[in-house]
Order: structure tokens, then C-alpha cells, then sequence
């Protein structure tokens, strides 16, 4: 059974360093260690943190070489320390590693390569390290393409760390505030909005308000930007194509749409190799990063050519890592893993699977109020009262401390901290699948009396 911490302030599913008393003689002293040397902006997930010294294919090993089913990192998302990932980046690193202002086939090859899985229109790569490098330049290159300011995010969304990208990262909590120019909208909850509710045209309803708001305020609209299956908001997901409207808004009025697949994106969903496909809409800028390299640091912007014309003769982009060859080794070699083995694929009938036994095992608990989900990313919704879908965060985070101690490593998503967030990697078989749902149903039989 779990022990009883309490989680870090501001943290979903963090490791509370005022219990670091409770911990076993190792433990403390690593967690000591690391507040003495990194300082206090460094957390650790888990009420009861753990230790990890190995990572092969959907697991984890502790010291004690107990194995962990990983549920929840998507970064090495086809597999920890993959072999042709491991391989291709033990070559490129033994024989050249430099940056983009030198001649190279390797980076055009994967780029053709990348680009071949995106619209026509989408005909532009640009390379960063990471993530919210990403997001930070795909701000810069929309708000000079409209002349605007306003970015339009949804009310628990998050993006980036970087001081612009932070600043429209609503998650953040009160020390970091919203920039002024930046205005929030109800994120598109089937769940929560109640039946008869069109999640779809109210999106579109709060985006219409939310510019003319801006327009009220002198500030001119450059564009939204969302995670098109709102992995923060609590995973939303359905029904599939309530984007359209909301970005047919955007694009009336000037706008630009950034399809943020840092998490939905490389086959994640299963139905598609970006999420923002499940909904038929045509982003002009998309950011993806976390499992393009397979936990090397390597991020993409990917554009219309026409909002990359005027940006890229005025404006000096140079970024010195990005896009260096052990990365794009890294990030070839992923590509590659997709594909040919049909990692999407899997992600769709393995996800399926899923989906369903929680549903099966949901019936027998009024305290989930919803599962939903798409390819190999699921949310459990846990509820105080299933009439009025009061968010039981207690419930939730026992859960998750107890599958921790059980070796099944999830996390938590939502603004209520009540979903659970179950990521595995899209090389999970049948047999992990069928071990993540048992440990699930006997972890709420554990802790549900």
C-alpha cells in the first residue's frame, strides 16, 4: 500500500519536500542533495518519489531492478533506449555533429520526409531544441505575419517556459501572470458542458467574443493556439471535428491557427499522425516536440510558406543546436520506427482496447464520471458525485500513488488535478495493455472501500 505524502503546491502529482523526513535513508538524501543543488524550482513526481537507473522498451528500473510499466512518458515514445534510435545517434555522434549553417543531406531527407506527412499547404520546416522554443517562435512568426498582438488560449492550457510562451501558459499558477494581450476561452469539455450543449459552436461563440474583446481594447488578433486534444485542459477529446468552427473564427478574421502536437502528435492519437487531422481543419503553423527525438532534444515549427516569406528576409532566425545532425539522427530514426512498424496503427487498436476495458471496469464505480480518449492517451474522470461531476482530487491522486506502488506509472491532468493521464508508449502490446488494466481494476478495489 502507499504511503501518505502530500503533494507539492502548484504540482500536479508532485512530491511534497516538507515529508522528505518520511522518506528511507537513500531517498532523503537524494532529495536533499537535489534541493542543495538545484534549488526548489526542481520537483519530483509521485507522493512517493522513485528512482530510476535503466530504461528497456515500455519499462522502467529502479535500483532494485524492480520493472515499471511506463504509462505516461510519451517523450521516448518507441521505446526507452530504442536500438535503431540508439544506434543512429551512436554513428552520427562518432562521425559529425555541427549546426545548420553548413551543407548537409541528412536534415533535408528527414525534413522531406517529415513534411510528406502533412498537408500540401504546410511546405516549410523550421528547427529549435525544444518545445516551448517552438511555440515561442511560432508566436513570433504569427503575430508578424498579422501586424497583431492578441493570442486566444484555452483557461488551463499549457504551452511553454519560456518568458513569452509562459505568458499564455494558464497553468502556471498566479506568479506567472497572463499577458495582458492574451485572452482565455472555456476549453471544449463534452463532460462537463452539459447534454444539448454544441462544445463545438460555443468554442466558436467564446473565440468570436474573445476577439471582440480585444478589438474593445485596441489590440489586434493574431491567433489561437491549442493542443487539439487539450492534454492539460484534461483531455478532451471528443467528439472528433469540434475544431472546425472554432478555426473557420480564426481565419474570418484574420487569424492564424497553431496546431501546438507537442503531445498529440507522431501517431499518438492513433487515427492520425496529428491530432489536429481528427478534426479536418488546416492549421498554418504546427509545433511538435518531445517524441521527435526520442528524448534528444529536438522541436519543429512547420508553416504555410507564405507566413515564412516576408518573416524569414526581416527577421534573423539562427539557432545554433537546433536541428544539429546527432538530432536529426535521432529524430530520422523515430520517424522510421514509426512508419515501418506501424507504431500509428498500433496506437489505434491497442488505444481502442484500452478505452474499452476502462469503460468495463468504469461501470462498477459510480466515482468515475467519465473515460475518454484517443489512440494510446486516456483520461478517467473521478467524481465526488456523478449528478454534479463535483471533482474528487483525493480519490485521484490515491489512485495514482497507489499504481506507482503497484510499478504503473501514470499521472494526473485537468484543472480539478481528478483525471487520471494514462500516455503509454506506442510500442505497447496486448500483454502490457492487459497488466495496466488489472493493477487498475485492483487498485480501485484498494482504495475505493
Amino acid at each position: 500500500m502507499s504511503q501518505s505524502f502530500s503533494p507539492t503546491a502548484g504540482m500536479q502529482n508532485g512530491f511534497d519536500i516538507a515529508r522528505v523526513n518520511e522518506l528511507n535513508t537513500r531517498e532523503r538524501e537524494i532529495v536533499s542533495r537535489r534541493e542543495s543543488l538545484l534549488g526548489p524550482s526542481y520537483k519530483l513526481m509521485y507522493e512517493h518519489p522513485v528512482e530510476f537507473v535503466r530504461g528497456e522498451g515500455v519499462f522502467l528500473y529502479d535500483a532494485e531492478d524492480n520493472a515499471y510499466l511506463d504509462c505516461y512518458n510519451n517523450v521516448p515514445s518507441v521505446g526507452h533506449c530504442n536500438p535503431a534510435v540508439v544506434e543512429a545517434v551512436s554513428s552520427q555522434i562518432a562521425t559529425l555533429n555541427t549546426h545548420t549553417r553548413y551543407m548537409s543531406e541528412n536534415i533535408l531527407n528527414y525534413s522531406e520526409q517529415l513534411l510528406n506527412t502533412f498537408e500540401p499547404e504546410l511546405g516549410h520546416v523550421m528547427y529549435t531544441c525544444t518545445g516551448s522554443e517552438a511555440v515561442d517562435l511560432s508566436l513570433r512568426i504569427a503575430k508578424f505575419y498579422t501586424g497583431g498582438t492578441g493570442i486566444i488560449v484555452t483557461d488551463y492550457a499549457y504551452h511553454g517556459i519560456t518568458t513569452t510562451v509562459a505568458a499564455i501558459s494558464t497553468t502556471m499558477g498566479k506568479y506567472v501572470p497572463v499577458d495582458q494581450h492574451v485572452r482565455t476561452v472555456r476549453a471544449p469539455d463534452a463532460y462537463r458542458a452539459g447534454e444539448g450543449v454544441d462544445v463545438a459552436q460555443r468554442l466558436a461563440d467564446d473565440i468570436e467574443a474573445a476577439i471582440a474583446d480585444m478589438a474593445r481594447h485596441g489590440i489586434k488578433f493574431a491567433g489561437f493556439i491549442a493542443d487539439s486534444i487539450f492534454s492539460t485542459d484534461g483531455l478532451l477529446t471528443t467528439p472528433a471535428g469540434f475544431l472546425k468552427k472554432a478555426i473557420d473564427v480564426v481565419h474570418k478574421h484574420g487569424g492564424v491557427y497553431i496546431a501546438d502536437e507537442v503531445q498529440p502528435g507522431f501517431g499518438r492519437t492513433g487515427s492520425h499522425m496529428w491530432g489536429y487531422q481528427r478534426h479536418g481543419i488546416n492549421p498554418d503553423l504546427v509545433v511538435m516536440g518531445k517524441p521527435m527525438g526520442n528524448g534528444l532534444p529536438i522541436a519543429a515549427v512547420v508553416a504555410r510558406p507564405e507566413l515564412l516569406a516576408d518573416f524569414g528576409r526581416k527577421v534573423r532566425y539562427f539557432n545554433t543546436f537546433a536541428g544539429n545532425p546527432v538530432c536529426i539522427a535521432a529524430a530520422q530514426a523515430v520517424l522510421n520506427e514509426i512508419q515501418n512498424k506501424n507504431l500509428m496503427e498500433n496506437s489505434h487498436l491497442l488505444g481502442d482496447y484500452l478505452l474499452n476495458g476502462f469503460r468495463v471496469i468504469a461501470e462498477n464505480y459510480t466515482q468515475i464520471g467519465d473515460v475518454r480518449g484517443a489512440g494510446l492517451y486516456h483520461a478517467i474522470e473521478f467524481v465526488k458525485d456523478p449528478d454534479t461531476k463535483e471533482p474528487d482530487t483525493g480519490l485521484t491522486r490515491k489512485v495514482v500513488s497507489e499504481l506507482r506502488e503497484r510499478r504503473i506509472l501514470i499521472s494526473t491532468t485537468g484543472k480539478g488535478e481528478n483525471s487520471l493521464k494514462i500516455r503509454p508508449l506506442l510500442t505497447f502490446n496486448q500483454d502490457n495493455a492487459d497488466l495496466l488494466l488489472n493493477q487498475f481494476e485492483d487498485t480501485l478495489k484498494a482504495v475505493i472501500r
